[in-house]
């Protein structure tokens, strides 16, 4: 959705084992059974190597999945980015391959929802989360019929750009999930609030097309809800917008969801690549390009997210700002945040492989660092938590952190329009990030 009030310029008050295995190899042929032109499927004798048994099998049950899906689905949409939609009956989305889902249908949609704390949205809060954003697949007019979700079909060249297709649609594992990630290849520009007892997130981000330098880099920004210690026993739920080519297999900023109970070990995944999220709106194609996007000194792009928790059943709900619901978490998912967060995180991340020996290029939000301000920085707007009565409340005690500010860095501040913001980004490598 296109922001207006992202036009008012704020005035910134800145704030400164090897296993032995038997080497299995899968040789995937036009005339393979598990192939089909329609899925981007091999050409010109393509081969797929796979050095393991399990991730044979995951690459068997993974392309399974998606001619079951082909088969449940109502009505399939080809996006002009060429993305496969399939309207996939509700209660036959992946989610519901869940032992404690199957042969059950979505949740009704909650009754109470968050609500500024003294009064009612402002204008410009109404104005900006009125509508859906919108992505390529859509744009179009198409959408899925009432009743139906859309679910991005994974391809078999989406599983033989990865490295593993037993790890499909989750993200790496963290040697060091902490904020400080100095020893990592994860580095991050965030605002961040810890406290007791949180119920969820929201805030305004706009939306750009990142340059990502490796496939095995991304881009994203997004909030976290976190719960646990930063040990293998992490509890997060994320979303936002990502630039992945390993994963989509272009350079287009996406809208995803992810979740992990055990800090990205072996729990957890990427929009609906995994038994998890319950997604409930037919409009929204997690895992779809979002489309228009920022542009560098002209008009911005942003979209309002609100991750939060329903008193009354448990589950971890996504809306569109103030507007549509896209779906939950199950409560059953988590430990940690089975009952609440003790904290909320905003801002980008990047994977830096280090191509070289040197710093990666890949950009952070607009590829500009902070003190460029509106038009040409990335930002965060209105940044707000939720707390123990389900109100929505100022982030009170926003911290900003870089892990290499030479690299990636952030500045933030407070006025009436905005609320509680701060821009973050930068290009990646340039002479002060060698």
């Amino acid at each position: 959705m296109a922001s207006s009030c992202g036009n008012k310029t704020p005035r910134p008050i800145i704030a400164a084992a090897v296993v032995p295995f038997l080497l299995l190899v899968l040789v995937v042929s036009c005339s393979a059974t598990v192939a089909s032109a329609k899925d981007g499927g091999c050409k010109n004798g393509t081969t797929a190597r796979f050095h393991a048994k399990h991730d044979l099998l995951a690459f068997k049950r993974i392309m399974a999945r998606m001619d079951r899906m082909e088969r449940d689905s109502n009505k399939t949409i080809k996006s002009p980015d060429g993305d496969i939609i399939h309207c996939v009956p509700r209660h036959l989305q992946p989610a519901f391959d869940h032992p404690k889902l199957r042969g059950k249908k979505p949740e009704d949609e909650p009754v109470e929802r968050p609500k500024l704390k003294g009064g009612a949205a402002g204008a410009c809060e109404e104005q900006e989360e009125a509508a859906f954003f919108s992505q390529a697949w859509s744009d179009g007019g198409e959408r899925c019929p009432e009743g139906t979700v859309p679910v991005r079909r994974t391809t078999e060249r989406d599983l033989l750009r990865s490295s593993s297709a037993r790890r499909f649609g989750m993200k790496p594992r963290a040697r060091n999930t902490r904020r400080d990630s100095t020893n990592s290849n994860h580095e991050h520009a965030v605002g961040y609030v810890t406290g007791d007892q949180m119920y969820g997130a929201k805030a305004s981000l706009n939306v750009w097309p990142a340059k990502v330098a490796s496939p095995a880099e991304f881009s994203l920004s997004q909030i976290w809800v976190i719960s646990g210690s930063f040990g293998n026993d992490l509890n997060t739920i994320e979303a936002g917008w990502q630039v992945s080519p390993e994963l989509y297999g272009d350079s287009n900023p996406r809208f995803f969801t992810y979740w992990t109970t055990d800090a990205y070990q072996e729990t957890g995944c990427y929009n609906l690549h995994c038994s998890g999220f319950v997604q409930t709106n037919n409009r929204i194609a997690i895992g779809a390009a979002i489309s228009p996007t920022s542009v560098y000194n002209g008009r911005q792009f942003d979209i309002t997210l609100l991750i939060w928790k329903d008193p009354r059943r448990g589950h971890w709900w996504l809306q569109l700002g103030s507007g549509p619901l896209v779906g939950y978490w199950p409560s059953f998912l988590f430990t940690h945040l089975g009952g609440h967060a003790n904290m909320v995180q905003f801002g980008g991340e990047v994977v830096n492989s280090r191509p070289g020996g040197s710093h990666t290029p890949t950009q952070m939000g607009s590829g500009h660092f902070a003190r460029e301000g509106f038009n040409r920085a990335a930002y965060f707007r209105n940044v707000q938590v939720v707390d123990w009565d389900n109100s929505l409340v100022p982030a009170a005690g926003l911290r900003l952190a870089a892990d290499h500010p030479g690299c990636y860095d952030i500045q933030g501040g407070y006025n009436r329009a905005w609320g509680n913001y701060f821009y973050y980004g930068g290009p990646g490598r340039n002479v002060h990030c060698p």
